[in-house]
């Protein structure tokens, strides 16, 4: 086996790549601020396997968010493209990890109550390194520790959830989509049953918009308008 590291510090502002951001929406063009190729080679003159990692770390070009790329790839993953040539293929990974899409609370997540936002975190992360099970299952437990928050009244988080629409801390169709979360919640939990990254995105998404009605903006507010009383 051979092994060769390869440092390539400072490179030049036209070295780009289309990453997703951590804070912008989508993906934006990142500069990439320096790499170190790991190259290596196993077998004989018969055979051989050869591999490629590159370590990147990049910075976005709009929000100027430094994070960590990296793209690996070997002598036996490739295919031919439409003209002939060998292509071949790249796995990419990305730290911290993130999802398209997704962008989460960003600082406002410090405004929420600390089991809450310990609860958010760590689905947040279940969901952005793709562990769809986990990531279902936190969502539910999120809107449990919201229930019990709010001392929801109930024996099981059906009952609770309803309870918020008689507390008025949630609407009757804010509760009929909680209820579509919770069942998602108990799918994946007692049937293991993994969902779409679509599916969770947009469930998250729900349940942010939730976490911001009822704790959020309550406090912005309060803060932003105090002399005001």
């Amino acid at each position: 086996m051979s092994i060769k590291i390869l440092p390539k510090l400072g490179q030049p502002a036209d070295t780009e790549q289309l990453v997703e951001c951590t804070k912008c929406s989508g993906k934006t063009s990142h500069s990439v601020l320096a790499i170190v190729d790991v190259r290596g080679s196993e077998g004989d003159h018969r055979y051989s396997f050869d591999w490629h990692t590159a370590h990147q770390l990049i910075q976005c070009l709009g929000c100027k968010t430094i994070s960590y790329r990296v793209v690996s790839s070997n002598s036996e993953g490739y295919y031919q493209d439409e003209n002939g040539n060998t292509v071949y293929e790249e796995s990419e990974k990305l730290y911290p990890p993130r999802i398209a899409g997704v962008k989460g609370l960003g600082d406002e997540v410090f405004l929420l109550p600390q089991k809450i936002r310990q609860v958010y975190e760590e689905t947040l992360t279940a969901l952005s390194v793709n562990t769809p099970v986990l990531a279902a299952i936190g969502l539910r437990a999120l809107i449990e520790t919201v229930c019990k928050e709010k001392e929801a009244e109930g024996g099981d988080l059906f009952r609770k959830i309803d309870s918020l629409v008689e507390k008025r801390v949630l609407t009757p169709v804010g509760a009929t989509i909680l209820h579509k979360i919770r069942t998602l919640g108990n799918a994946a939990a007692h049937e293991v049953k993994p969902h779409s990254e679509k599916q969770l995105s947009l469930a998250l998404n729900i349940v942010e918009h939730l976490l911001k009605d009822v704790f959020i903006l309550p406090k912005q507010a309060e803060s932003e308008f105090a002399d005001d009383a």
